[in-house]
């Protein structure tokens, strides 16, 4: 569990299922504290006890749920994830629906990217000088900042890494922000959005 920026947490840990790391981030310093992605750290589910319970956690995609239902025993948080995802919410899975462009509770704002699939959600955290959240749009493993491979992006990965880059350059232009966050890599704490714009200026040329 590292604190990368005040009031903002990250922590790593192997995922059985996909056979790899993935990084999850919980942010104390927002009233209320939420989750993002979560997966139970190795300092546990009760670390969070004396530091401030989380109330939310938000999930980029509905295949982000994870630890979420852990959580949510514990401290009675609610998920949340885009309404385009709620139908994976089966088999005891309680959630709450959001739609891009909606502000959620900590003043999050859920930003569209929709492509990979229809709740493909950006967060955009108003913490410091900015933090943008990513789930599987764009992932920061090992060389650096790369879309997933193509073949997890269906018949289409040429259209799909079109309109990617349609939804960044977006996000780009209306938002501020320093610090990116990946589900799927490790973050970046200082000069994100720089970083963001070289690859999706490379990636659209």
């Amino acid at each position: 569990m590292e604190e990368i920026l005040p009031g903002l947490y990250h922590w790593t840990t192997f995922h059985e299922g996909i056979g790899q790391d993935v990084h999850s981030y919980y942010v104390r310093d927002a009233d209320p504290p939420y989750l993002i992605d979560p997966r139970v750290p190795d300092e546990g589910v009760g670390w969070f006890e004396s530091r401030g319970a989380p109330r939310n956690a938000y999930l980029t995609n509905r295949l982000h749920y994870r630890h979420s239902g852990r959580f949510a025993r514990r401290y009675g948080l609610t998920v949340r994830c885009h309404a385009a995802g709620m139908h994976a919410f089966k088999r005891g899975r309680k959630g709450r629906a959001f739609q891009h462009g909606d502000e959620l509770p900590g003043g999050v704002l859920a930003l569209k990217i929709g492509a990979l699939c229809p709740e493909e959600t950006a967060f955009y955290i108003p913490l410091g000088k900015g933090v943008l959240s990513l789930g599987d749009s764009i992932t920061n493993d090992g060389g650096g900042l790369s879309f997933v491979p193509d073949y997890l992006m269906g018949d289409d990965p040429d259209g799909v890494k079109r309109r990617l880059v349609e939804s960044f350059r977006a996000i780009l232009k209306e938002r501020s922000f320093d610090a990116v966050l990946f589900a799927h890599g490790e973050p970046i704490v200082k000069g994100g959005k720089k970083e963001l714009e070289r690859f999706i200026n490379g990636a659209g040329a």
